[in-house]
């Protein structure tokens, strides 16, 4: 399936909300207690996401669309928001979250806008990105390792009311920005 990455807008705002919605229904069933799901409510979050598509950069939600203008995933990036999950040398951005609409799953559509998103982050200058997970959420971390990210060893508790969610910490670095790099099949002129 071929997908089509673009920044998003306020008139994305439902269709994000829908796709959070679902994506933790079906992805975090039996590893975030059933009450916690069942009370995410798309309608709750559509301010939320109005703001989230008008921050101007180095933040940045982006969706993947199919031909028919269907978005089957989004992720949201910017710069790291604690200060502990800063690199001590390099400037840090954070993936705030990756994903899919379930019936898009392995269509390609999450690996597009994260290959976008980190794009974003290093043309923004970042050289480190850093990630949060829930701990017991095994396919998502395998996603992140195949997308070349690797836990670091940190880790923390969620709380949400009564429930603690265990949380691990992910990172990876970034190449230079893409805007100074020469054009594919460029080579140095030769001299002497």
């Amino acid at each position: 399936m071929t997908w089509t990455v673009r920044r998003a807008d306020s008139g994305d705002a439902s269709e994000l909300a829908r796709i959070n919605q679902e994506s933790w229904r079906h992805a975090a069933r039996g590893t975030v207690p059933d009450v916690l799901l069942d009370r995410m409510l798309p309608e709750s979050h559509l301010n939320g996401w109005r703001r989230w598509v008008r921050l101007p950069d180095p933040d940045g939600v982006f969706v993947a669309e199919d031909v028919n203008g269907n978005i089957g995933s989004y992720c949201v990036v910017g710069e790291a928001r604690d200060d502990e999950d800063a690199h001590a040398d390099l400037r840090t951005g954070e993936l705030v979250s990756v994903h899919a609409d379930p019936g898009c799953q392995g269509t390609g559509a999450g690996r597009s806008v994260h290959d976008a998103a980190m794009g974003h982050l290093a043309d923004q200058g970042f050289r480190y990105v850093v990630l949060w997970v829930l701990e017991e959420d095994w396919a998502a971390r395998s996603f992140y390792a195949h997308m070349g990210w690797r836990h670091d060893g940190a880790s923390k508790e969620h709380v949400v009311g009564e429930h603690r969610l265990g949380l691990v910490r992910y990172g990876r670095f970034l190449p230079g920005s893409r805007r100074n790099r020469p054009p594919s099949g460029w080579r140095r002129p030769a001299y002497g």
